[in-house]
């Protein structure tokens, strides 16, 4: 499973915090992994320099073998948080669609 990350320009980058996020998204999502080629996040801070609530955001895309992507997104005030409830959010929409498969 692949993980690539990507950030705007309003979003400092800083590589401990990326491998952090790598780390996170490999433990929580490990039940999928194998069925997952590549995941990609995208930040994004929708106010810009600006400070604001629930101003950023995490689109989280699933890369599955044989099957459509999956992507979720979720906004929070920071970054590790809006990566949180992505995660929680695909992991919803894969057992959904891993739950579904087995019921067949």
């Amino acid at each position: 499973m692949q993980i690539q990350i990507n950030t705007d320009h309003t979003i400092k980058k800083n590589e401990a915090t990326r491998e952090e996020f790598i780390r996170l998204i490999t433990v929580e999502l490990k039940n999928f992994s194998q069925h997952i080629t590549r995941i990609e996040v995208h930040f994004t801070d929708e106010n810009g320099n600006k400070t604001g609530q629930m101003d950023k955001k995490c689109l989280m895309e699933a890369r599955i073998e044989g099957r459509q992507p999956i992507a979720v997104n979720d906004h929070s005030n920071t970054e590790a948080l809006a990566l949180d409830g992505a995660i929680e959010k695909l992991k919803h929409a894969l057992d959904s669609m891993f739950g579904s498969l087995k019921n067949h």
